[in-house]
């Protein structure tokens, strides 16, 4: 069959591109996407910030990291047509029995020197998505994607941080903050979750939590048995020192925050209290399986997410694509999701 793929050719400019694909693979479903969702990462492509030498090696290319989708046509019939499932963006080309298949530098990831989801229809490998349940708001589940950074990142603190957990402190009130935020809430009961952030107006969408502080108004004595920085850019480097500050001894500080350029941590504090600081990026199949789990399992926290939508946009044409993303870069709080219909 011949599939439409929509690449980003330059800044700010999609094209459409045929690609010409069997259907009869047997390791392979294909799924009609429904519903998108739009990334800062996808931006930096789209605006052409992510700089020249990327975007002459990775473009053209399809944007879009984050979205579910519909089984079209699975040729060994385990999956039914009309099945909801969301897509998982890493795909590994080997395994390994210490890195997991999102850390291996094999792995390619879709809308990262590899077409994303913005396709007529994707060819899935059978370990590559994850059922949904019928219930679930379709524009919550657009950006499971990110929710499964967060849960990563929870799996890994699992293993490696001690097992003192009463009080968190998350630096960041965007998105990511804010799920991961959520996610502590909720998995460690009657525990203590501190937000700092810069923007009023998106602090008070963090109405779940105990406590939340401007960071240029931090109390003194403010302490947390760990941390989670989600800040991201120049910034991490403020908000890692801050919490480096108001941790308490040999606590655990994951990083999530994405920041293109090297930064300054103080490393003499790190020494003094034995912090352990962990990294987190992306995730894998597992993430996705849990996170579809936990939101089947905890419909409130689903409600929660629903704060996250901030604008739902009907895609019927190239143009209505190059408008989501205008639209999205003037979108102060919130994800953008594309009901995906051209």
């Amino acid at each position: 069959m011949i599939n439409q793929v929509y690449r980003l050719v330059s800044a700010r400019k999609f094209e459409i591109t045929y690609k010409d694909r069997t259907i009869n693979k047997g390791d392979r479903v294909v799924v009609r996407p429904t519903h998108l969702s739009i990334c800062a990462a996808d931006q930096r492509y789209y605006t052409g910030t992510r700089g020249k030498d990327a975007m002459a090696k990775k473009l053209p290319m399809a944007l879009i990291h984050e979205g579910i989708g519909e089984v079209v046509y699975d040729p060994k019939g385990e999956y039914k047509p009309g099945m909801k499932v969301v897509m998982v963006p890493n795909t590994p080309v080997e395994k390994d029995e210490y890195i997991a298949e999102n850390y291996l530098s094999t792995s390619k990831f879709r809308s990262s020197g590899f077409d994303g989801f913005m396709q007529d229809y994707v060819f899935l490998k059978r370990d590559r998505f994850v059922v949904l349940p019928d219930n679930i708001n379709p524009h919550v589940a657009a950006f499971t994607e990110l929710i499964t950074i967060a849960m990563h990142a929870l799996t890994r603190f699992e293993v490696k941080a001690h097992g003192r957990r009463q009080t968190f402190g998350v630096w960041g009130d965007g998105n990511l903050g804010y799920i991961t935020a959520l996610l502590l809430k909720k998995k460690y009961k009657g525990c203590k979750v501190i937000v700092a952030g810069k923007t009023q107006f998106k602090l008070d969408n963090f109405s779940f939590v105990d406590e939340v502080y401007n960071i240029d108004e931090i109390p003194g004595d403010l302490t947390f048995d760990h941390a989670f920085e989600c800040v991201g850019g120049k910034g991490s480097q403020y908000a890692i020192n801050q919490i480096i500050d108001h941790i308490i001894p040999e606590g655990t500080i994951s990083i999530l925050g994405v920041s293109e350029y090297p930064v300054e941590l103080n490393t003499r504090m790190i020494l003094e209290k034995g912090i352990t600081v962990i990294g987190s990026s992306r995730s894998g199949t597992i993430d996705f399986q849990n996170t579809v789990d936990f939101l089947a399992a905890n419909p409130d926290v689903v409600d929660y997410l629903e704060t996250l939508i901030g604008s739902v946009n009907e895609v019927n044409n190239i143009q209505d694509i190059s408008d989501a993303f205008e639209k999205d870069l003037n979108t102060s709080w919130g994800k953008t999701i594309l009901e995906w219909k051209i």
